[in-house]
C-alpha cells in the first residue's frame, strides 16, 4: 500500500484526528493528514521525533536488545500512537497516530496502525 494510500487508511480508524509518517533521522513528515483544522503535524513531528529519540537511547542504555513495537501518550482526551516502521524500506521512520478518546478504540487502533505498518511502501 503506498503512503497515500496508508494515510487515509489510517484517517479511517474511528476517533482518529491525525496520522503522520515521520523521517526518525530529520524530524520531518513524509506525508500528513488531519481532520482537524488547526492541528499542526509539522510541530508535532519535530516533538514526537525527539521524544522517540529519547526513548530510543533509554533503551540502549538499559542495555535492552528489542525494538520499539509502539509508544502510547495518554492525554485526558487523546491517545498518541507511536509505531516505528520495521520494513526494510521504512527503517528511521515511524507512524503517528492522534486518536480522540472518546470516539476512539485503543486495542482495534493499535490493531489497525500494526496492519498498515505492515503494509506500508514508501
Amino acid at each position: 500500500m503506498n503512503l497515500e494510500a496508508s494515510l487515509k487508511e489510517a484517517m479511517n480508524i474511528e476517533g482518529a484526528m491525525g496520522i503522520a509518517v515521520i523521517d526518525y533521522n530529520s524530524g520531518m513528515p513524509l506525508g500528513t493528514l488531519t481532520s482537524v483544522n488547526d492541528l499542526d503535524l509539522d510541530v508535532v513531528a519535530a516533538g514526537t521525533t525527539d521524544f522517540v529519540r529519547a526513548k530510543m537511547r533509554t533503551l540502549e542504555l538499559m542495555r535492552l536488545d528489542e525494538p520499539i513495537e509502539d509508544i502510547l501518550v495518554t492525554l485526558v482526551s487523546q491517545y498518541h500512537l507511536i509505531r516505528p516502521l520495521t520494513s526494510r524500506n521504512g527503517k528511521g521512520l515511524f507512524l503517528y497516530l492522534m486518536l480522540d478518546k472518546a470516539r476512539g478504540n485503543l486495542a482495534l487502533a493499535r490493531h489497525r496502525l500494526t496492519r498498515i505498518e505492515r503494509e506500508i511502501e514508501v
